[in-house]
């Protein structure tokens, strides 16, 4: 594999790529491809839950996805330092008995040289809500790429 760009050091600009395409590709809720932009021995700490290397990660996220239904997601900018990125993120999903949640969380990245992400630190809260409100439908249009999504 060649690598991701964009490469770190990262300036705002490439930063916010990044953070969009990481949304992007957690959308399309497909494991094998959101781990492609991991290192081969990426590590993770997701929740309490520890990963490591591509196949736990896609074995990881098929689970998620398996639980979370219809999940939908926003990802934002926190701050960005070399080759670490920070986000703050969003998700609605609904279990298999029909209750949704909205999860908030944070995000610590690390990247290597060739823009693959080695390193995943997240820390997430899940709180009950009534379908009718609901604020994440699918992924987010182009014309909200970068833009904050208020927390609430």
């Amino acid at each position: 594999m060649t690598g991701r760009p964009p490469y770190p050091p990262f300036d705002e600009n490439t930063a916010r790529q990044k953070v969009q395409a990481a949304e992007d590709a957690w959308n399309t809720r497909d494991p094998g491809k959101v781990a492609l932009a991991y290192t081969e021995d990426s590590e993770w700490r997701n929740r309490d839950v520890h990963v490591s290397g591509r196949e736990e990660i896609v074995k990881f996220l098929t689970q998620k996805w398996e639980r979370e239904l219809d999940y939908a997601l926003r990802k934002e900018l926190w701050s960005f330092h070399g080759n670490r990125i920070a986000v703050r993120f969003q998700y609605e999903s609904h279990d298999a008995a029909g209750q949704w949640y909205r999860s908030y969380g944070n995000e610590l990245w690390e990247f290597s040289e060739d823009g693959l992400m080695r390193r995943r630190e997240a820390s997430i809260n899940d709180r009950p809500i009534d379908e009718s409100e609901r604020r994440i439908f699918g992924k987010r249009p182009e014309a909200e790429h970068g833009k904050e999504f208020p927390i609430y």
